[in-house]
């Protein structure tokens, strides 16, 4: 039964993501032909086509290989400075401009002088190329923010969980009392597990992160704590101590290592799943978009370590660059998880939106072959034009991308190499979440 719902959950990702392929090349298709930019193919997937029909002049299909997809668009690359393709040339570089040149135009039929993708201005040509990746931040979000309002979140309440027997400083290696500890104030309160904290000093308290700061904030000072048990409100008083207690990091986390003097009552709070409010899953949506930058940010510093960790005797580290085989694994671990299948279903989901927010993050970077590659040329290009119009010089006219090519070779190279290590630490040393 395990290995089935393994199996299922690796399916149903397969399903995700060719969804959020479909989605992503659909908003390149709808507004390249709002522009009127004929699109000759839609395909979703590389590699062999497994299905196609032509509907228009577009043909749409799925091909053999789930690792992305693409529409064609017949005049991506401006012609040369004459015109017309130009003629061959001994220089590598030169064939490489020249051969992404006539790829761009090999389609080209009567007509089509009108319709080609670098004729349209600028603001047209990044709306096309944006579009691409805003509906992945669309979907991502949608998700998201939907799972955080109905499946809820793992949220740390005000219920008490467990209540310290005494004094222990965050620091100290160690979680039994020793001869000489001074009692904590909430057992000589008289706190007791199941206890619902609801006011403290007398202002009532709604979520954890109030209360934390509140207890912190009055060291060494006698207080008043409210508590519902068994359907009963009961007063507690007790004298809060200053201890060293973990930083933390203003989102509900603590810092690994770092410690600051603080009040401390002695109790763990229980942890539940609730649902957020609309303001709340937004806010936790930015802290995903957050970390999202920042892991982009931090990629190149973890390639060796993921090197290690595939061809050394490292340990994958939990934080690990993942591809597509490392994200359907985890899909499939996820419908094994023994939670319930509300949980199961909810932690799927917030996998697929942390995939659609990468593809998004990734296809932004400035960088050709991807979209955000297309949205810098054509930025550029209108900045180029904008200064020769004021300065009143001749139009610079089209930015020429295919003069980038080599570069987009070299980045593409990268990516290619980046990819396929991960798809084999994905294999021989994978990320897990059990």
């Amino acid at each position: 039964m395990t290995t089935l719902m393994f199996i299922l959950g690796i399916v149903v990702f397969v399903i995700g993501l060719g969804f959020s392929i479909a989605w992503h090349e659909l908003g390149h298709l709808s507004t390249a032909k709002m522009f009127g930019i004929r699109v000759p193919q839609y395909m979703v997937g590389f590699g062999p086509t497994i299905w196609s029909r032509k509907k228009g002049e577009t043909e749409y299909g799925i091909k053999a290989i789930p690792l992305g997809g693409f529409i064609r668009m017949i005049g991506m690359i401006p012609p040369g400075p004459d015109g017309r393709i130009e003629a061959r040339s001994t220089s590598p570089f030169r064939g490489m401009i020249e051969d992404a040149r006539a790829a761009s135009f090999e389609e080209l039929q009567p007509g089509d002088e009108s319709r080609l993708f670098y004729t349209r201005k600028p603001w047209k040509r990044v709306i096309v190329m944006f579009a691409g990746p805003f509906m992945n931040l669309v979907l991502a979000v949608v998700i998201f923010v939907g799972v955080m309002m109905t499946f809820g979140a793992q949220t740390t309440t005000t219920t008490v969980s467990k209540v310290s027997d005494c004094v222990i400083e965050a620091s100290e290696n160690r979680s039994k009392c020793q001869s000489g500890d001074e009692e904590a104030p909430a057992k000589a309160a008289g706190l007791q597990p199941g206890d619902k904290i609801v006011a403290f000093n007398g202002t009532p308290v709604e979520d954890w992160s109030t209360l934390q700061t509140d207890i912190r904030d009055n060291p060494g000072k006698q207080v008043t704590v409210t508590v519902e048990r068994e359907g009963k409100t009961l007063d507690l008083t007790a004298t809060l101590v200053k201890n060293l207690v973990s930083k933390t990091d203003g989102e509900g986390g603590y810092v690994e290592g770092k410690y600051v003097s603080a009040g401390w009552f002695g109790f763990t709070p229980a942890t539940d799943v609730l649902p957020l409010s609309f303001g709340e899953s937004v806010n936790r949506m930015g802290d995903m978009m957050e970390n999202g930058v920042e892991s982009l940010i931090s990629l190149p510093a973890k390639v060796p370590a993921l090197w290690d960790a595939t061809f050394g005797d490292g340990e994958r580290e939990a934080d690990s660059p993942m591809g597509v085989i490392g994200a359907a694994r985890v899909g499939g671990e996820i419908f094994t998880l023994d939670i319930p299948a509300t949980q199961q279903l909810a932690t799927f989901l917030i996998l697929l939106a942390g995939f659609n927010l990468s593809l998004f993050l990734f296809n932004m970077l400035p960088l050709l072959p991807l979209d955000g590659g297309h949205i810098a040329g054509a930025l550029w290009e209108s900045v180029r034009r904008n200064t020769a119009k004021v300065l009143r010089r001749p139009d610079p006219g089209p930015f020429d991308v295919a003069k980038l090519m080599p570069v987009a070779y070299v980045v593409a190279g990268i990516f290619i190499c980046f990819t396929l290590l991960v798809m084999i630490a994905d294999v021989v040393n994978p990320v897990s979440i059990s």
